[in-house]
């Protein structure tokens, strides 16, 4: 069975205990780490996730891993956050983001930089694009597709 087609199942079978518990459903993932595979489910909720909300998810959706029984190999199983500087994949991810620092990765250089820092002025879901403003408070506007990753900043 395909990694997308195990993390279909699995965030299928996760989302309504997530949501049970009042909490999201930020990305699952199934990859190989060495030797090891690893089913990861990312679980948030306003003001973040304790060890508690970790093992409230992990009991039932363990048990019904082992019911349902997706993966056919052996994998260590994990719920967590995401971490403050998680990845955006989602749109609520950009709209939670609007006038806050981000930091954005290219996969090729534009403008000559690959990466860039700036508040996060608009995302357009409907044309993939997002709107920084950066250090000169000069507003760009960028296509999703040219952006490997693109993630909140926190600020010390």
């Amino acid at each position: 069975m395909s990694k997308n087609k195990v993390t279909e199942i699995v965030e299928n079978l996760a989302r309504p205990i997530v949501e049970d518990l009042g909490l999201e459903l930020v990305d699952v993932e199934y990859v190989r780490e060495s030797a090891n595979w690893y089913l990861r489910v990312f679980i948030d909720k306003d003001g973040g996730v304790t060890l508690d909300d970790c093992e409230a998810v992990n009991g039932p959706l363990g048990e019904k891993l082992d019911e349902v029984d997706p993966i056919p190999q052996s994998y260590i199983f994990e719920v967590s956050s995401p971490g403050v500087e998680r990845p955006f994949k989602r749109p609520e991810d950009y709209k939670r983001a609007i006038g806050h620092m981000v930091r954005i990765k290219f996969y090729k250089s534009i403008d000559g930089r690959k990466k860039i820092e700036g508040i996060l002025e608009a995302y357009d879901n409907e044309n993939g694009t997002v709107s920084i403003s950066t250090e000169n408070s000069e507003i760009k506007t960028y296509s999703l597709n040219d952006i490997s990753k693109i993630n909140r900043m926190i600020l010390l």
